[in-house]
């Protein structure tokens, strides 16, 4: 268990650090924070004058300009990160194969899950430095806001982000492990989070257990239930679902890279 857990800390640190030495991570990362910051100060703006009209005319119910901006900037990340999420995880795998360094990963004394599970949570911890700048300069604009800030929702629209992340970088590593192109599988997982997301839509046009069923594996309807800040244990175990999926996905490409290279 130890030599385990010491190999799944050797991997974690060893792709961390490849994220933090790669001049391609901090483009991503600057796209990320350029859009973010954009979209945050447009969604404030609109805001805050929408609660400005609303006094101006007397209207009797006030606006929780708070919870409208994170709302609403939830959303917006939501989207700017589908499109680079599967740049971040196209090359978990797929440079392995170009370099051909993944027959000698195939073949380590290591289990495919450890390594796995190694470079998603080090992508993953590469995403959340990308995050955290967005939780403080959101906090620092809302928090004197009238009414206040519900910090609650504040915490669970960014926790749905990452479980989020989580789901999209798990499937696009699997994609990774299946071709030695990153651009390709940066399409394909491009494609598949699409269809995922547009699930929600599909279910719409089902009625009964059909439509529920394609409705509850939409990722867009269990992250707006977090951004709204409902703790539902279901869209949790969704996004680990998908999570573990990809997981256990990739460990069997990899196992059958291995037996085609015996």
């Amino acid at each position: 268990m130890r030599i385990i857990v010491s190999s799944l800390i050797a991997i974690y640190r060893k792709e961390l650090q490849s994220y933090f030495a790669s001049p391609f991570a901090y483009v991503i990362a600057g796209v990320f924070w350029l859009l973010s910051g954009i979209m945050f100060l447009w969604i404030l703006q609109a805001s805050v004058v929408e609660a400005a009209t609303s006094d101006q005319f007397g209207l009797s119910t006030p606006i929780d300009v708070p919870f409208n901006v994170i709302l609403g900037f939830s959303g917006a990340v939501f989207f700017i990160s589908l499109f680079l999420l599967p740049m971040l995880s196209m090359g978990l795998y797929a440079e392995e194969r170009k370099r051909g360094t993944l027959e000698l990963l195939a073949t380590s004394p290591l289990t495919n899950w450890v390594v796995a599970l190694g470079k998603l949570l080090g992508v993953l911890t590469f995403f959340i430095t990308m995050v955290i700048p967005l939780v403080v300069y959101e906090t620092l604009a809302l928090m004197p806001a009238e009414p206040p800030m519900q910090l609650s929702v504040l915490l669970l629209g960014h926790l749905g982000l990452i479980l989020m992340a989580a789901a999209v970088l798990s499937i696009g590593m699997f994609i990774s492990s299946l071709t030695d192109s990153s651009i390709l599988a940066a399409i394909l997982t491009f494609v598949i989070v699409a269809f995922l997301l547009i699930l929600n839509g599909i279910a719409g046009i089902f009625s009964g257990p059909v439509g529920d069923t394609l409705g509850h594996l939409s990722l867009l309807f269990h992250y707006g239930n977090l951004t709204r800040g409902i703790l539902d244990s279901s869209s949790i175990i969704l996004f680990l679902s998908y999570a573990v999926l990809g997981l256990f996905l990739t460990a069997q490409a990899i196992e059958a890279f291995r037996f085609q290279r015996s």
